[in-house]
């Protein structure tokens, strides 16, 4: 169970961070500047960001925030889940 909980949670985790790194570039490229050294920070202002942008152009949220937040979700998930496994 602890293996099973830890893959998942690597793989949510890489997940997220790939979907936060796709808004960020996708935000750089709409003339949102972002500095390197602040890239954690960045890749969450970047995310709303994102929202706004999706929202303006198409009408409706861009399909990389929902990614990210099913990964991050997904990833507290299999956090809790190995910290409970741990424990008992």
């Amino acid at each position: 169970m602890t293996t099973i909980a830890l893959v998942t949670l690597l793989g949510c985790a890489a997940w997220a961070v790939t979907a936060g790194l796709l808004t960020v570039r996708y935000c750089q490229l709409r003339g949102t500047s972002i500095n390197p050294l602040l890239l954690g920070i960045g890749m969450l202002r970047c995310l709303g960001r994102y929202r706004e942008l999706t929202v303006a152009e198409t009408g409706h949220v861009g399909v990389l925030f929902y990614h990210f937040i099913i990964a991050i979700n997904a990833a507290l998930i299999a956090a809790i889940v190995l910290l409970l496994v741990k424990i008992m």
